[in-house]
């Protein structure tokens, strides 16, 4: 299939496009570099990819790309961290509906004119904002209060759009809801408000980065953004990648959301003692005790966010099994290095 991809340029975007190239797909990659300006890849050579520096709200450009493409990920979005959210609630809700309207308007043309023959929407967990089931399933999104955030109502709007775009045009959607990202690949973005965490400047906002940098820099005691018992469930990007992959491929998907997500869940405070115990333990010397203090948390700190996963092995056959500790073999070395080269 030849799969069109706006937002390629992003965090999640990196490893789908990877992805998509090893399972033998062509792949069209749109972005403008907004978030964190002009990166290399390392499948930007690649035989079946085509790169085009290009705005995702521009409905001709998009509409041409999608005219000889069998299939859509609309993931473009401006997005960040917790910090990005509480200091862009304005212009997230604003520019991600001009985005969405463009992907949709786009998708409408394409299916009618040409073979596209479906529309998946990169969509997030923050629909789950104020959930009260957990762990969470599908379709609670409609049970459980609206987000609070602009983010999170944004995400659930854009979801109300591809629903729509069905509704009354018969265009086939999926739904993918990425559950808190981790791996390597992602910097600060171009448009951050410095915000600072004890004596060190936060680099992204996620609370996994964040935490590997303050470790790395030896803060002592570790500063943790409210309580520290906040839950996630930490899900390696390869893995999101290879379940974004599976739901764009399924017959089975069509007109469905998705949990795509780890089923085990973390605290903050064991994540940050994770992290310290490898940080430390690395030269196999003694390990200095962890010890941490608790700043102000943001308004808009969801407290518990855990999934059910059981929808997408069952229709997709898709389970994350990358484990937290595998994932920070990874990305405790790129934050070094970056570190090192002065880009954090």
């Amino acid at each position: 299939m030849k799969i069109a991809i706006t937002g390629s340029a992003g965090f999640i975007g990196g490893y789908l496009v990877q992805e998509l190239l090893d399972r033998g797909h062509e792949v069209v990659g749109i972005d403008n570099f907004s978030k964190y300006g002009p990166v290399e890849k390392s499948y930007q050579n690649h035989e079946r990819y085509q790169f085009i520096e290009g705005d995702a709200k521009d409905v001709n450009l998009l509409t041409d790309v999608l005219n000889d493409c069998d299939q859509f990920v609309a993931a473009a979005a401006m997005i960040g961290g917790i910090s990005y959210f509480h200091e862009y609630a304005y212009d997230l809700l604003a520019e991600n509906e001009r985005i969405i309207a463009a992907a949709c308007d786009a998708a409408l043309v394409a299916f009618n004119q040409a073979k596209l023959q479906k529309i998946t929407l990169l969509s997030s967990s923050m629909v789950y904002e104020n959930a009260t089931i957990f762990p969470t399933p599908e379709g609670h999104e409609h049970q459980c209060p609206p987000p609070s955030s602009t983010y999170g109502f944004q995400k659930l709007a854009c979801e109300y759009f591809v629903k729509g775009l069905y509704e009354q045009y018969k265009v086939p959607y999926t739904i993918c809801r990425p559950f808190n990202c981790v791996g390597i690949g992602e910097r600060r973005a171009l448009g951050d408000r410095e915000i600072t965490s004890g004596n060190v400047k936060l680099a992204m906002s996620h609370v996994v980065p964040d935490l590997v940098q303050k470790v790395l820099r030896g803060q002592d005691p570790l500063h943790i953004l409210g309580s520290g018992q906040q839950v996630r469930c930490y899900t390696y990007g390869g893995d999101l990648a290879m379940g974004i992959a599976l739901a764009i491929e399924s017959e089975q998907a069509k007109l469905e959301a998705f949990n795509l997500s780890t089923p085990v869940n973390s605290t903050v405070l064991e994540v940050a003692e994770l992290i310290w115990n490898k940080v430390h333990g690395v030269d196999g010397g003694s390990i200095p005790p962890f010890t941490y203090v608790s700043d102000e948390p943001f308004e808009y700190d969801v407290q518990r966010r855990i999934p059910d996963v059981n929808k997408a092995k069952q229709v997709l056959g898709f389970e994350a099994t990358t484990s937290l500790s595998t994932m920070l073999d990874e990305v405790i070395p790129w934050v070094r290095q970056e570190i090192d080269a002065g880009r954090i």
